[in-house]
């Protein structure tokens, strides 16, 4: 095994999270997570209106989406606060888990009490999903470039 350092090897581009602090998140991760929110988004929200379903059940899965997007943003930036030793609240913290959690649950028990194909179900599930998924990682981008503008230092001077 070779135990070479980093500065024998300097174009080496391993990136801890202190430059990722520093640099923020690239333009291409950024643009990727909020295409990925708009697909999911945007999906779940045709896959609704095109559905064969009562106007109270289209608005149960609109409520679910939004409570489920909500809470994934707030469990996503507690666990970050945390991470980074910011002060957060416990209780906060654990409701926002129990609040994901129901959200899920609610999915899965309106899809499968739904009478739905399976292919309209799993479109459902897989486009909740993957707009949790992007709405965290949005959460997470917008975090890390506030953080970078607060430790670039300003009119170019480097700090000592």
């Amino acid at each position: 095994m070779n135990n070479a350092t980093n500065n024998e090897y300097p174009n080496n581009t391993n990136t801890t999270n202190q430059d990722r602090k520093n640099n923020g998140t690239s333009p291409a991760y950024i643009g990727a997570t909020w295409c990925a929110l708009i697909v999911g988004f945007v999906a779940y929200i045709i896959g609704l209106f095109n559905a064969d379903m009562m106007l109270n059940e289209k608005g149960y899965y609109f409520c679910v989406l939004m409570f489920g997007l909500f809470t994934a943003i707030s469990v996503q930036k507690n666990v970050t606060d945390a991470a980074d030793g910011l002060p957060i609240s416990n209780l906060f913290l654990g409701v926002s888990w129990i609040s994901l959690v129901t959200a899920l649950v609610l999915l899965a028990v309106g899809l499968w009490n739904a009478e739905l194909a399976l292919s309209e179900k799993g479109f459902y599930g897989m486009s909740f999903v993957l707009s949790l998924f992007a709405a965290m990682s949005i959460q997470k981008n917008v975090r890390d470039n506030m953080q970078a503008k607060i430790n670039t230092p300003k009119n170019g001077a480097e700090n000592d």
